[in-house]
């Protein structure tokens, strides 16, 4: 539990929409701040850490929880989804909206193309119905908006 909720507050410490290695960054961050701290939690955490930049758990202790608790809002109601998915709009305004357009639809697509998107029971029956809908729906936007229609 002591990995899972220190992975939670670690995972987004550094976050820069122009970098690429936010993830390694925050998981360094976690590790440097909990070094020392007994079994082994430093490692445990930055590797929890580690896996929000795949969002796939591989054998690592909690980290379908942790990646399921990050990605919980694909499944809010839509009105929640939609201010999620403007609030990334304007964290990537720099990037032009043909091109924004397209790689955030490969985004969208690739959790919708996974068998799970939410890997634990509990997420999956509260989320991935939901999920499933807001990606679609966003997809078909941002088709629209690429092409202008």
């Amino acid at each position: 539990p002591a990995a899972l909720e220190f992975a939670i507050w670690f995972h987004d410490v550094i976050y820069d929409p122009r970098a690429s290695d936010n993830e390694e960054q925050s998981a360094r961050f976690a590790a440097d701040s909990l070094e020392g701290a007994r079994d082994d939690l430093d490692a445990r955490v930055s590797d929890l850490v580690l896996t929000t930049k795949t969002h796939l758990p591989g054998s690592i202790p909690d980290a379908a929880l942790l990646i399921d608790i990050d990605l919980s809002v694909l499944g809010k109601p839509a009105k929640r989804f939609d201010e999620y998915e403007t609030a990334i709009r304007e964290e990537y305004s720099w990037v032009s909206m043909n091109v924004y357009c397209e790689k955030r639809a490969a985004i969208l697509q690739s959790f919708l193309q996974r068998d799970r998107i939410f890997r634990t029971p509990f997420f999956f029956d509260r989320y991935e119905v939901q999920a499933r809908q807001n990606l679609a729906n966003s997809i078909e936007k941002l088709s629209k908006e690429e092409t202008g229609h």
